[in-house]
């Protein structure tokens, strides 16, 4: 018999994931593409960046197709911009526009990776805007001819469709905190009118895309839903766990009622996930870097924070665990990833994120894939270019933009080839 002097401990095992698993990386077309005609297209950031260029993914998806190929990665979460292929609702689609999305599909088919299509990703063609976007009925019909229409064009080239990216993140920016255009704040009632418009043109939109969208295999939609844990600091703070609980409320339990609470379950295939971490609230503060509070003062309080939020690794296994109790329904993780200069922190922060992850599915937890946000640095909305999401480096500062490989995109290209994160 050993003595714990001399025993030695067992080798870490490999954590493999399911054989076809989805290892992805993920865009958005104003983020990336450049050249866009919507309502953020005259909007200054706070660091006086906008998105007139970007990363030109406009002209460049070609190359950035290669580096996929390059990272090891089989899938890719992007979006097809609305105001590029409909002039007016319920126009004809725009041949060239439209081909230039083929052809990007069409390429991605020929280095076997596999694409998810996000129709709204917090954009709006500019005759949506014009007549009040979300906040009207009439954008409903409009948004569902358009996806008729698209469906139709693709159905041979996507099976894998995702409606909405973060309705709740749109709705509350842009309504609520006046982050987004069109800008308003505190108008709550304008942020319920848009999920439930939203949430029945999804709706519609599934039915369209289960019943035209079969071209010899199946079609997958579902909406994309930005979880975050609301908590207070003091659990013994009445105040704060108040405002932690009414934040949990709206963002959280109304959202996924709208979406997928009763029959409207059945309009959806898939749960889509994207996760970051939780906000803790301090004498009504959210105490995270995205609210201004400086991530140094965060460590202080023993936080562990990227650029944006506050990590909750184990926050992960939770929410699965809970949407694959209430749904049963297959899960993909649409989007997660860390903005942070030290490499170091996003290594740890992905490893401990997709060793929950596992934890999950060796549970029972039906997951088939996970998109890491993003492909590339890039305009992040109201940020500007201050948050660097990518695996890969985009020099902004030369007018090639060109891409480099951050050291976390070898961490990534090993997972995605091993389907596996070593220990």
């Amino acid at each position: 018999m050993s003595t714990p002097e001399t025993a030695t401990t067992a080798p870490a095992k490999n954590l493999s994931f399911p054989i076809n698993f989805l290892w992805g990386t993920a865009t958005s077309p104003t983020q990336v593409e450049g050249h866009i005609q919507n309502e953020w297209t005259d909007f200054t950031a706070q660091d006086g960046g906008n998105c007139r260029i970007t990363c030109d993914h406009y002209h460049r998806y070609p190359e950035d197709v290669q580096w996929m190929s390059r990272l090891g990665t089989n899938a890719y979460r992007f979006g097809i911009e609305w105001g590029r292929l409909q002039s007016a609702a319920f126009a004809p689609l725009n041949q060239n526009e439209l081909a230039r999305y083929v052809d990007l599909l069409d390429q991605l088919k020929a280095a076997n990776i596999t694409p998810m299509v996000v129709l709204h990703h917090f954009s709006n063609p500019p005759w949506i805007n014009a007549m009040g976007g979300w906040t009207n009925p009439a954008t409903i019909p409009a948004f569902v001819d358009y996806v008729q229409k698209l469906v139709l064009a693709l159905k041979d080239k996507v099976y894998l469709w995702n409606t909405f990216n973060e309705p709740d993140t749109y709705a509350c920016v842009a309504y609520l905190l006046g982050g987004f255009p069109p800008q308003r704040k505190g108008q709550l009632g304008q942020f319920r009118r848009v999920i439930k418009h939203m949430a029945s043109a999804h709706g519609q939109a599934s039915r369209i895309i289960r019943r035209d969208g079969d071209a010899g295999r199946k079609p997958e939609v579902g909406i994309a839903k930005n979880w975050t844990f609301f908590h207070a600091y003091k659990k013994f703070s009445l105040w704060d766990r108040a405002t932690a609980f009414v934040c949990h409320y709206t963002f959280n339990k109304f959202v996924l009622d709208a979406f997928l609470g009763g029959s409207r379950r059945n309009d959806s295939t898939f749960v889509g996930l994207n996760y970051y971490g939780r906000v803790r609230f301090h004498h009504f503060c959210a105490m995270i870097p995205a609210s201004g509070t400086p991530v140094k003062r965060l460590k202080d309080f023993g936080f562990d924070c990227d650029d944006m939020v506050e990590r909750y690794p184990e926050g992960l296994e939770k929410i699965l665990t809970y949407l694959n109790r209430k749904f049963q329904l297959p899960i993909y993780i649409t989007e997660h990833g860390a903005a942070s200069a030290d490499e170091n922190f996003r290594e740890r922060d992905l490893r401990e994120n997709l060793t929950a992850l596992h934890r999950s599915i060796e549970a029972g937890v039906d997951v088939r894939g996970f998109f890491y946000w993003s492909l590339m640095d890039n305009f992040e909305w109201q940020f500007g270019y201050t948050k660097k999401f990518g695996l890969l480096a985009v020099d902004f500062a030369d007018e090639k933009l060109p891409r480099t490989m951050k050291p976390l995109a070898g961490v990534y290209e090993k997972i995605c080839r091993e389907n596996a994160v070593r220990p």
